[in-house]
């Protein structure tokens, strides 16, 4: 099994949602994105999208409503399609196979503030803030990742500033929304980690790793 991450880990379980499509290619090599299903506690789902690698495309035959249990990297790019630019994340899958395990959605992060936090109310009246984290990758490279957190942990959040080193424990979720357009409202996703614990980020603390996949 391959070593991963300390910095930025995800692991997922839920059911394909989707085939795989073409996504990009990178030193000779074909990567596609595969839809993932994974149900909260309130029976909603989110949709996520795999990464995947050749050879873990042709390890399975990859079936709509197969179960899968991945676990990987959380990824950003900017997408300049015609409805405009946003930020998309996607989870570079490490390891992959087919499980009857429970839904799981797990996001483990270390980086640094790259944007003052943003502490405003939804319409309801809860405090949500905004946050965006870069998290460095092995190759020079890093990922801007935007998390969101409720409550306490909102206030206390909105008060660190910009080169704040943070470390996190959250999930991966999708959200609907519409844009206003010159053409029209129209419906589109957003992706962001929601914390569920998050503190600052000292030389001293270490994730503990459960990766057990037998549990």
């Amino acid at each position: 099994m391959e070593a991963f991450s300390e910095t930025n880990l995800v692991r997922l379980c839920g059911r394909i949602a989707g085939r795989p499509l073409y996504s990009h290619s990178s030193r000779g090599r074909d990567f596609h994105t595969l839809p993932l299903a994974v149900r909260r506690l309130s029976g909603a789902e989110d949709r996520l999208n795999l990464i995947l690698r050749p050879e873990q495309l042709r390890s399975a035959v990859l079936g709509e409503e197969e179960r899968l249990l991945v676990t990987g990297e959380l990824r950003s790019f900017n997408s300049h399609r015609a409805e405009g630019p946003r930020l998309v994340l996607t989870v570079f899958v490490r390891d992959l196979r087919f499980s009857d395990e429970e839904e799981q959605n797990l996001v483990r992060l270390r980086g640094a503030l790259c944007r003052e936090p943003r502490l405003r109310r939804t319409p309801l009246g809860r405090e949500i803030t905004d946050l965006m984290l870069a998290v460095n990758r092995s190759y020079g490279k890093a990922d801007y990742l935007p998390c969101i957190c409720w409550g306490a942990l909102a206030r206390q959040a909105a008060l660190w500033t910009t080169g704040q080193r943070l470390r996190l424990e959250g999930r991966l979720q999708s959200r609907e929304y519409l844009k206003i357009t010159d053409s029209g409202p129209e419906k589109r996703t957003a992706f962001e980690v929601s914390a569920m614990e998050i503190e600052e980020d000292r030389p001293d603390t270490t994730f503990v790793e459960a990766l057990d996949w037998g549990r």
